[in-house]
C-alpha cells in the first residue's frame, strides 16, 4: 500500500493548506479505514484550522484502532483544553504518562490542567517533572518556561521576625554542644557574642584546643584566613588531633592559594577520619586543591568518592563537570551539570538551578562530522581555557569589545584566547 493520498496530505499540512490536507486523509480513509495514523493527521488539520469537536473525533476514532498511540492521547487533550474539559484533558494526559514516564510535555500540560483546577502542589510536582525531563533532553527553552510557571505557584515567603540571639542563653549539656552553639550564634549573624565568649573560654584554659578550633571557624567564615589558621594552628599545638581541625585548615589555606598545604592538611583528616562522615565533603575539598594545581585526574577521583558518599550532591556533579571540561571530556562534563541542575530543581534551589543552566548553554558536545561553526569551536576552546568558567570568559570578550570596538564576534574571541595562551607562554 503506497499510501498516496496519505503523504500528499502530510505535505499540505506542512504547508499549513489544512483544508486540502483534510480531503486527502480523508480520500486515504476511503481506502484504508483502519489507518489510525491517517485519522492523528487528519484531527491535527481539523485541529489547525479551528474546528476542535472534529478533531477530537478523529483522535478518539484513532485510538479505538490504536490504543497505544501517545500522541493521539496528548492532541486530544489539547483539544479538550480548548473545549473546557479539564477532567477528559487529565484523564488523557495521564493515559499518556502511563504509556511514556518520560514524556515531558504531557506533564507540563497535566501542571497547567492541575493550576487551573485550583491542585497548586501537584501542579508544582507536575512543572518540576517537566523541567527536569526537558533537562535531561538538552531542552533548556522549555525547561526554562517550566521553571516560570513554577516560580508563579510558588507561595511568597512570610517574613516572621526571628528572636534576636543575644535573647537566646546557650543551654549547655555537653562541651562538644557548647561550641557548636557558639558556631550557631555567629552564623545567626551574632558573631561579637560567640567570640567574646571564646575569649572568655581561653582566658579560662589558654590551652584549650578545642576552643581555638572553634574560634578558627568562625574566622573563616568571616574570610579572616590568617587568622583562622592561626586558630588552627593553636588548636594542634595544644593536641586537638580531630580530623575537624585539619579539614577547616585545609579548606583556609585553599581559599588564600596554598593548594599543596590544603592537600596535606585534607590528607592528614582522612587519616584521622578515613570514614568520611561530613556529606563527603572532604573529598570534594580535597578534589578542589588537586584541580587548583591541574591534576584533574585526581580531583576526578576525589569528587568520584564524595558522590559514592552522598549521590545527591549537586555541587560534586558541577566541580566534576568543571574537572572533565580542563581534560577536554565535554560529554562527560556535560552530563554532570545536567545531573547538577536535576538535583537542584528537585531541592527547587532556582538561584543555582539558573546558574547551570546558563552553564549548559555555552557547552557543546564537537562534533563527529567537523561541522561545527567556527565560533562554536572557538567558544569550546576559549571554555576550557578558564576551566569552565563561562562568566570569567564572557567578562574577558566585554574588556576586549571595549578595547577594541567594531570587530567580528570570532575576532574578540580569538583576541581573548590569544590573550590568556600568551599570557601562560603556551
Amino acid at each position: 500500500m503506497n499510501q498516496e493520498f496519505f503523504q500528499r496530505g502530510l505535505e499540505k499540512a506542512k504547508q499549513k493548506d489544512y483544508v486540502g490536507a483534510i480531503q486527502d486523509f480523508s480520500q486515504e480513509l476511503q481506502n484504508n479505514p483502519y489507518f489510525s495514523q491517517a485519522y492523528l493527521k487528519r484531527g491535527l488539520a481539523y485541529y489547525d484550522s479551528g474546528e476542535v469537536h472534529r478533531a477530537v473525533s478523529d483522535y478518539t476514532e484513532a485510538l479505538k484502532l490504536d490504543p497505544q498511540l501517545i500522541e493521539a492521547y496528548y492532541c486530544r487533550a489539547l483539544a479538550r483544553l480548548i473545549l473546557k474539559n479539564l477532567p477528559g484533558t487529565l484523564d488523557d494526559v495521564e493515559q499518556a504518562i502511563r504509556l511514556n514516564s518520560n514524556y515531558a510535555a504531557a506533564y507540563n500540560l497535566q501542571g497547567i490542567v492541575q493550576r487551573k483546577q485550583g491542585n497548586i502542589n501537584q501542579a508544582i510536582a507536575s512543572f518540576k517533572k517537566a523541567a527536569q525531563l526537558y533537562l535531561q533532553q538538552q531542552d533548556a527553552e522549555n525547561s526554562r518556561r517550566c521553571l516560570e510557571s513554577l516560580k508563579q505557584l510558588q507561595p511568597k515567603p512570610q517574613i516572621i521576625p526571628a528572636p534576636s540571639p543575644q535573647n537566646q542563653p546557650l543551654t549547655i549539656t555537653s562541651e562538644a554542644d557548647y561550641f557548636k552553639q557558639l558556631i550557631e550564634k555567629a552564623e545567626n549573624g551574632n558573631i561579637r557574642e560567640a567570640l567574646d565568649s571564646l575569649s572568655w573560654a581561653l582566658q579560662v584554659d589558654s590551652e584549650d584546643g578545642k576552643a581555638y578550633c572553634c574560634r578558627g571557624i568562625i574566622r573563616y567564615k568571616q574570610e579572616n584566613y590568617r587568622e583562622a589558621i592561626a586558630d588552627f594552628n593553636q588548636a594542634i599545638k595544644f593536641n586537638f588531633q580531630d580530623a575537624i581541625v585539619y579539614r577547616n585548615r585545609g579548606k583556609t589555606r585553599l581559599q588564600i592559594g596554598d593548594n599543596q598545604g590544603a592537600i596535606s592538611d585534607f590528607n592528614q583528616a582522612l587519616n584521622i577520619e578515613p570514614e568520611e562522615t561530613e556529606n563527603g565533603m572532604t573529598y570534594i575539598a580535597r578534589g578542589n586543591a588537586y584541580r587548583s594545581v591541574g591534576n584533574h585526574l585526581e580531583a576526578i577521583t576525589d569528587y568520584n568518592k564524595a558522590l559514592e558518599i552522598n549521590p545527591s550532591h549537586a555541587h560534586a556533579y558541577i566541580h566534576r563537570g568543571l574537572a572533565y571540561t580542563h581534560i577536554e571530556e565535554m560529554k562527560l562534563a556535560i552530563n554532570d551539570y545536567q545531573k547538577a541542575a536535576s538535583i537542584f530543581c528537585e531541592q527547587e534551589d532556582w538561584q543555582n538551578y539558573q546558574k547551570v543552566l546558563d552553564t549548559l548553554k555555552n557547552i557543546t558536545v564537537p562534533s563527529s562530522e567537523g561541522k561545527e561553526s567556527r565560533s562554536k569551536i572557538l567558544q569550546q576552546r576559549l571554555l576550557r581555557l578558564v576551566g569552565g568558567y563561562w562568566g570569567m570568559a564572557e567578562r574577558l570578550i566585554q574588556e576586549a569589545q571595549y578595547n577594541y570596538p567594531g570587530m567580528s564576534d570570532d575576532w574578540y574571541l580569538e583576541k581573548v584566547i590569544y590573550d590568556i595562551e600568551q599570557e601562560r607562554g603556551n
